[in-house]
C-alpha cells in the first residue's frame, strides 16, 4: 500500500493531491480501488484512518461504512468554532458532504498534509502550499499575524495567534468588509456625509458591529436625494405658477390649516345646500340641540368629542361661513388658523366670512399642492432639509464615500486570507479527531481518551459513570434512548453560578437497588468543573449478570420482608384498636344478663389443629427433602445445589444476557441529535469499562473492627449457624452412620 501511495502522490502537484470524487462516495469503475483497513470493535466494523492516503481517498469510502452520518454542532465536547466553520450551510448540523469538503479544503492548501495526523495545535508555515496566489496570501497572512505579536521568526502559527489577529481586524480603520462607519472616515466632511446617510437610509454593520456606508446604502442614499430634490423643485412651480397662493403666503402652513378644517367646512356647506333645497331639512340637519343634550350628560373633558362632532357652525339656506363669530367652540382655533393662513392671503385681511364659491376657489388652489404632497418621493432624506440635500447633490459627496469604500476594500483579500488561515489552522488541529468520532468511533472504542459526545464523569452510588451525554429535552430523549437497553439515569446538573444542564448517564456495572429519582451525586465536566447532580428520571434495564443472578433471591427477601411488615402492621393495628376500646370493648364481651361470654374451646381447638397440620406438613416435606438429599452420593450434592440455583436464577440470567449483548449506543446519541449509521454495540466487557465500581486502592489496609457493629445480632447469627451445623451433622450421622463407618474403615484399614 505504501509504494502505491507514493506513486499516486508523485503524480500530483506539490500542494497535495487533487483527487476529484463525487460527494456521494461512488467512484468510477475505471479507477483502481483503494485498500482500506477496518477493525472490528464492539461488533462494529470501523475504518482505520491512519495515513494521508486514507484522507485522500475518504471521498471513495461508501457512506454506508461511516459510523455517523450527521451530528449536531451544539452539545459536543469539541471546539464550537471549528464545527461552525465546517458547517458551511449554517444549519447547525455536520453532515457527510461537509466532512468530505473539510478534508478536501485541508488537502488542497497543504504542501505536507501529513501534519494533519498529529492533531497538534500549530500549523507549520512550510506546510502551506504556495504554488498559487491564494496560498501565497495564506502564508503572507500568517507571517503578518506573527509579526504583529512580535514573533516574526516563528516557524508555525497556532489557533490562539490567528484568532487574536482576526480579533484585531474589526478594530482597524479599514478592514476589508466594504462598510465604512462614520468614525472610519478620513476627514470631517466625509464623516458628516456618512452620518447623514446612516441617519436617513440606515447603515450596514461592519465587522466591528458599527453601522456604516456600503455601496448599496450609498446608492440608496443618493437616489433618495435626487428624488427628493426633483419632487421639491416640482413643488416650487405650484407656489409661483398661475393659480398659486399669493406671494408671501406659506404654502405648507396654508395646506396644514386647510387640511385641519377642510372636512368640517365641506360638511357645513353641504348641509347649507340641503337646507336651500328644502327648508324643512333645517330641523334635521341642525343637530346642535341634540348635540348639546349629549354633551351635557358628560363633564367638560368628556363632552369635548360630542361638541367637536357637531357642525362647525349653525347651518341655514345660502348661509356663508362666519370666520370670526358663531363658530363651534371645538373648532375656534382651527377656523382662526384657516382664516389667517388661507383666507387672508387670498381675499385680504378684512375677510370675515366665506361663501360656497369662495370655498371652491380655495380648494381648487390647494388641490395641486395636496396632490404634490401625496406624490412625495425621497421622504427618508426630508429631515436633512432641502438646502442640505442640494449641497450634497451639488458637491462631491458620492465620490467621497465611494473613495472611502474603495479604501476599506483594499485589504479585503488579506482579510479573506486571514479568515481562511484561521479555518486551516483549526482544521489542521481538529480534523482527524473529528473523523475518529464521525467516520469511525475510534475515540470511543479505544478508551484511551474520551469521545466528543462524552460530557464528563458522574459519581453516584459508589460508582463512576464515564458515558454521560448532554440532553436537551428529557422526555423526547428518553422516548428514543429507551431502545438502547441500557440503564440510564437522567440527572439535572447545577452550579452555584446558576448554570444548569441535563445529562443521561449509563450505569453498566453493579445493580440498580439504590438508584432512584431524587438521589444526588456529583458530576465533573470535561473542564474539571464540579456540578451538583440529581436524578430526575430513570430508564431501568439489566445492568450486569451478577445483578440478574441475585435478583430472584432479592425479590423473595423483599417479598418476605414486605409480608412481615404487613403482618406486624396488622397485629399492631389490632392491638391498638383493642387498647383504645377499653371498657366498652370489655362490656361488649358480656351477655345481656351481665354474664361474661363463655370460652368456645371447640373453635380454638380446630384452629390449633389446623395450624399443627400445616406445620407438620411443611416439616414432613422438609424432612423428606432432607432424607432424599442425604441419600445422594457426596458428588451429587453440589450438582443438586447448582441445579436448584440454575432453576431459580437461570431464567433471569439468560434474559439479562440477551439484553446486555444487544445494548447499543445509537438511540442515546440519536436522542441528542446524531444520525448513527451503524449498530454501536456496548457488550459486557465494554460496559465494564464505562462504569467503575468502588474498590480499595492497592496495598490499602482495612480494619474490620467496626465500633458500631451489631455484636448481639452477630452472636445470634453465629449461634444459629452453629446449631444448624450440629443439626445437619446429627442428621448426616443418623442417616449415614453405616456408610461413614464403612468409609472410615476403608481409609484407616
Amino acid at each position: 500500500m505504501g509504494a502505491r501511495y507514493e506513486l499516486h502522490w508523485a503524480s500530483q502537484s506539490a500542494c497535495g493531491p487533487t483527487v476529484q470524487m463525487p460527494e456521494d462516495g461512488h467512484h468510477a469503475m475505471t479507477q483502481p480501488r483503494y485498500e482500506w483497513r477496518f477493525v472490528r470493535a464492539g461488533g462494529l466494523d470501523q475504518v482505520m484512518l491512519e495515513s494521508v492516503a486514507d484522507l485522500v481517498h475518504l471521498d471513495e469510502l461508501d457512506p454506508k461504512l461511516w459510523v455517523a452520518l450527521s451530528c449536531p454542532v451544539e452539545g459536543l465536547e469539541f471546539d464550537r468554532q471549528t464545527l461552525a466553520l465546517i458547517d458551511t450551510d449554517g444549519d447547525g448540523r455536520i453532515r457527510v458532504p461537509e466532512v468530505k469538503a473539510a478534508v478536501r479544503f485541508a488537502l488542497e492548501r497543504l504542501r505536507r498534509p501529513e501534519v494533519l495526523l498529529d492533531g497538534r495545535d500549530g500549523l507549520p508555515l512550510d506546510a502551506i502550499c504556495t504554488d498559487s496566489d491564494p496560498g501565497r496570501l495564506l502564508l503572507a497572512a500568517a507571517k503578518r499575524s506573527l509579526a504583529e505579536i512580535g514573533a516574526p521568526a516563528a516557524a508555525e502559527i497556532t489557533v490562539a495567534q490567528v484568532t487574536a489577529a482576526l480579533e484585531r481586524v474589526p478594530k482597524a480603520q479599514y478592514n476589508g468588509d466594504g462598510v465604512v462607519p462614520p468614525e472610519s472616515a478620513a476627514d470631517e466632511d466625509t464623516r458628516a456625509i456618512i452620518q447623514d446617510l446612516v441617519a436617513t437610509v440606515g447603515g450596514d454593520p461592519d465587522l466591528g458591529g458599527a453601522p456604516g456606508a456600503s455601496a448599496e446604502r450609498l446608492a440608496a442614499f443618493m437616489g433618495a436625494l435626487r428624488e427628493y430634490q426633483a419632487w421639491w423643485e416640482a413643488g416650487r412651480q405650484l407656489v409661483t405658477g398661475d393659480g398659486a397662493l399669493p406671494a408671501g403666503a406659506d404654502p405648507q402652513a396654508a395646506y396644514e390649516a386647510y387640511a385641519a378644517i377642510g372636512d368640517k367646512i365641506d360638511d357645513y356647506f353641504r348641509r347649507c345646500a340641503l337646507c336651500s333645497f328644502d327648508a324643512r331639512a333645517v330641523e334635521t340637519l341642525d343637530t346642535l340641540t341634540t348635540g348639546y343634550v349629549a354633551a351635557a350628560a358628560r363633564d367638560a373633558a368628556e363632552g369635548t368629542a360630542e361638541v367637536a362632532a357637531l357642525p362647525v357652525q349653525q347651518v341655514g339656506p345660502e348661509r356663508p361661513l362666519r370666520l370670526t363669530s358663531g363658530v363651534n367652540p371645538a373648532w375656534v382655533d382651527a377656523v382662526a388658523a384657516f382664516r389667517r393662513q388661507v383666507c387672508e392671503p387670498i381675499f385680504g385681511p378684512d375677510k370675515t366670512q366665506l361663501t360656497a364659491p369662495e370655498w371652491r376657489q380655495i380648494r381648487s388652489r390647494l388641490a395641486p399642492y395636496a396632490a404634490w404632497l401625496g406624490a412625495k418621493r425621497g421622504a427618508v432624506v426630508e429631515g436633512l432639509g432641502i438646502e442640505r440635500v442640494r449641497a450634497l447633490l451639488a458637491g462631491d459627496a458620492q465620490a467621497r464615500v465611494e473613495a472611502a469604500i474603495a479604501k476599506d476594500l483594499e485589504p479585503a483579500a488579506e482579510v479573506a486570507a486571514l479568515a481562511e488561515l484561521a479555518k486551516l489552522v483549526r482544521v489542521k488541529r481538529d480534523l482527524v479527531p473529528l473523523l475518529r468520532n464521525f467516520v469511525s468511533f475510534a475515540a470511543f472504542y479505544g478508551r484511551r481518551g474520551e469521545a466528543i459526545f462524552e460530557a464528563g464523569r458522574l459519581y453516584l452510588d459508589q460508582r463512576t459513570c464515564h458515558l454521560c451525554v448532554r440532553v436537551g429535552d428529557v422526555p423526547a430523549h428518553a422516548a428514543l434512548a429507551g431502545l438502547s437497553r441500557m440503564c440510564l439515569a437522567y440527572c439535572r446538573c447545577t452550579r452555584p453560578t446558576g448554570e444548569g444542564m441535563t445529562i443521561a448517564a449509563a450505569f453498566t456495572q453493579g445493580d440498580a437497588d439504590y438508584l432512584m429519582v431524587g438521589r444526588r451525586g456529583i458530576f465533573f465536566d470535561r473542564l474539571g468543573r464540579d456540578w451538583d447532580a440529581q436524578i430526575v428520571k430513570l430508564i431501568e434495564n439489566p445492568i450486569s449478570l451478577r445483578q440478574a443472578f441475585w435478583a430472584p433471591y432479592k425479590r423473595a427477601a423483599w417479598f418476605v420482608q414486605e409480608q412481615a411488615e404487613r403482618l406486624a402492621a396488622a397485629k399492631d393495628k389490632s392491638v391498638s384498636e383493642a387498647t383504645t376500646k377499653g371498657v366498652p370493648g370489655a362490656a361488649a364481651g358480656t351477655t345481656a344478663g351481665g354474664k361474661k361470654e363463655a370460652f368456645d374451646i371447640a373453635r380454638f381447638a380446630g384452629i390449633f389443629a389446623a395450624i399443627g397440620l400445616a406445620v407438620g406438613a411443611i416439616g414432613g416435606a422438609l424432612a423428606a427433602l432432607a432424607t432424599a438429599f442425604a441419600r445422594l452420593a457426596w458428588w451429587q450434592m453440589p450438582l443438586v445445589i447448582a441445579g436448584i440455583a440454575v432453576v431459580i436464577s437461570g431464567p433471569s440470567v439468560v434474559l439479562a444476557w440477551l439484553q446486555l449483548r444487544t445494548r447499543t449506543l445509537g438511540p442515546v446519541l440519536e436522542g441528542s441529535g446524531w444520525a448513527i449509521n451503524g449498530r454501536v454495540r456496548i457488550n459486557i466487557p465494554l460496559g465494564a469499562s464505562l462504569t467503575e465500581v468502588k474498590k480499595l486502592p492497592p496495598r490499602a489496609r482495612l480494619s474490620l473492627q467496626d465500633p458500631f457493629a451489631d455484636t448481639a445480632a452477630r452472636r445470634r447469627v453465629l449461634s444459629a449457624g452453629v446449631l444448624l451445623l450440629i443439626a445437619v451433622g446429627a442428621a448426616v450421622w443418623f442417616l449415614w452412620r453405616e456408610k461413614l463407618a464403612y468409609w472410615w474403615h476403608q481409609m484407616v484399614g
